[in-house]
């Protein structure tokens, strides 16, 4: 092992032609990428894979499970969102909550994505167990889950009433691109048709 010296049950890493290998205990230490999916490919830290985001953390960005900044650089230690690039996390953190959630409830906890996310974070050496929450007992945390799904504005002009929502047109209900804790029917904020994306008042 390249950062501990024994020799016993050792991982190779699977860039071609490289030769480091390390324990799996050791390779968070040594900023290594184990993908726990597949084939159970590992990464030394000169191959492991990267987050194609090309963005860095605003200044002042905290991790949303921790609440402790996360600097303001991409890094092993730092992970963000692939969809809304605006949820930042630190790897220990994002681990630990994947460890709790488990597949079914293990989702971007700004923007909600799970599919995408999911992929993102066991392609980033996540390991994601198969099962429920851990916290899950009957509904008590359903509440949680759901996506928003009524109108916000001020005065909402839909004739079905805030909670009508419409895949197209001026009754398609666009959920706020930065926190989607609000919505808005196209018509009720007056935005034009093309509209895909909105921001509320508090992100804005």
């Amino acid at each position: 092992c390249v950062f501990c010296g024994g020799g016993r049950a050792c991982i190779t890493c699977e860039e071609m032609g490289c030769e480091r290998c390390f324990h799996l205990p050791c390779a968070t230490r040594g900023r290594c990428v184990t993908q726990y999916f597949e084939q159970y490919r590992a990464f030394c830290s000169d191959h492991c894979p990267q987050q194609a985001v090309q963005r860095d953390p605003e200044p002042d960005t905290d991790c949303l499970l921790c609440l402790e900044n996360v600097g303001v650089r991409k890094s092993f230690t730092t992970m963000v969102c692939p969809v809304c690039q605006h949820a930042w996390f630190h790897r220990d953190c994002i681990q630990g909550h994947a460890l709790q959630a488990g597949t079914s409830a293990f989702q971007c906890l700004l923007c909600r994505d799970k599919d995408r996310f999911q992929q993102e974070m066991l392609r980033m050496g996540i390991r994601i167990p198969r099962r429920p929450p851990e916290w899950e007992t009957a509904q008590e945390f359903a509440d949680l889950m759901e996506r928003h799904s009524q109108c916000d504005a001020r005065h909402c002009l839909c004739p079905g009433g805030r909670r009508q929502a419409e895949e197209e047109g001026p009754w398609q209900l666009l959920l706020c691109s930065s926190c989607a804790a609000e919505g808005t029917h196209q018509y009720c904020s007056h935005l034009d048709d093309s509209t895909a994306q909105w921001e509320c008042r508090g992100c804005a």
